[in-house]
């Protein structure tokens, strides 16, 4: 059997990893990479030996398909060129710069009968996929991710950048439509919001509070999960999962605190060596875009749907845009003209002359 001809548009930092990686898969080819910069594509010839171009739809006729790793604002374009010449898409996250073009995207690919797989690459994290069944009806999501600033992705801001990946994986626990969103973000040192959070209601009670920052001295990728079945702490980077599961009297409401355990007031060993159960899983530590990019490949050749489909990221997509829109129309003050709203807003006072000012009326008290 031919190999799979699959190009790899973008030669950026997540398109040599993908052009590297794909060198792993079973029976596929990387027959061509494209970057409009010549010093992208030198690279890659450089350290692959793999035919560039500047122009991606050059690749077109030679492939089968392709892994689109341009600027999120190109990926509408180019995912929509190559998926009317009837070519299989993975395209990174997110799938297009707003809701309205990832939905056209998704339903493009329905119509073509192609694969069409978004990298939402935590998907396939062992610590999310070690979730089993407190993946179940889960009733509240904390989440947090931060890093250092990238120095790239600066097309988009946080919420497409990294919180993006929290909101798939949250959409991937419910079904249900979304009943209102909260958020508020800020723009530090970029044109798009560096720091963002949201509290996300859904119809079927779920709650999510997601937060994301590019301007943390400290990274973090970490979610908890509360459900029926219990409790679960995921630490994304390690990976590691802890769970905490409850037993049957607990469950069924018929636990009482008071007539079950000698000392309510120290009862803490008592508690999680009998109702509750505590469990750190030792997870293996996986390529989950290596993983990604094999189930991309399983589904082009089985038609089976891959794990995050197209209308799985354009759904994504369309809350993100809720959330942005959400944060260019908070309000800081009571009675905020235009330039004390959304993420660019002008504070009245710096943080020192508010501080004095507080401190100043406890000593005129």
């Amino acid at each position: 059997m031919k190999p799979l001809q699959i190009a790899v548009i973008g030669a950026g930092h997540l398109g040599r990893i993908h052009t590297k990686l794909l060198g792993q898969v079973d029976g596929v080819e990387v027959v061509a990479v494209s970057d409009p910069f010549v010093q992208a594509r030198e690279t890659i010839k450089q350290q692959f030996d793999i035919p560039t171009y500047e122009d991606y739809r050059d690749c077109i006729p030679l492939i089968d398909a392709a892994v689109v790793a341009a600027p999120t604002d190109l990926h509408a374009e180019i995912a929509t060129e190559l998926l009317k010449a009837g070519k299989h898409v993975l395209a990174e996250k997110p799938l297009a710069a707003n809701g309205a073009d990832a939905q056209r995207l998704a339903m493009l690919a329905r119509s073509k009968h192609l694969t069409l797989q978004v990298g939402h690459v935590e998907r396939f994290n062992p610590a999310f996929t070690a979730l089993d069944d407190l993946a179940v009806d889960v009733k509240y999501v904390e989440a947090v991710r931060a890093s250092r600033f990238p120095g790239r992705c600066l097309d988009v801001g946080v919420v497409m950048d990294l919180m993006i990946h929290d909101l798939d994986l949250v959409l991937s626990l419910t079904n249900a439509p979304v009943r209102s969103v909260q958020a508020s973000g800020v723009s530090v040192i970029s044109s798009h919001e560096d720091m963002a959070e949201t509290r996300i209601e859904f119809e079927c009670g779920l709650v999510a509070n997601l937060k994301a920052s590019r301007l943390s001295p400290t990274p973090a990728r970490s979610m908890q999960v509360f459900g029926p079945n219990g409790f679960a702490d995921i630490d994304f980077g390690t990976p590691a999962l802890s769970k905490v599961c409850a037993n049957d009297r607990v469950v069924d409401r018929q636990f009482d605190i008071e007539s079950d355990v000698e000392n309510p007031l120290g009862c803490a060993d008592q508690i999680f060596s009998g109702p509750l159960h505590c469990e750190t899983l030792e997870l293996q530590p996986r390529n989950a875009i290596l993983d990604e990019l094999h189930d991309f490949v399983i589904s082009i050749q089985t038609g089976v749907a891959p794990t995050v489909t197209g209308d799985a990221g354009a759904r994504a997509v369309v809350v993100a845009d809720q959330i942005l829109d959400s944060i260019a129309n908070r309000h800081w003050y009571q009675d905020s003209d235009r330039s004390e709203q959304g993420a660019h807003a002008v504070a009245r006072q710096r943080i020192e002359s508010a501080s004095r000012r507080v401190h100043q009326d406890r000593k005129a008290a």
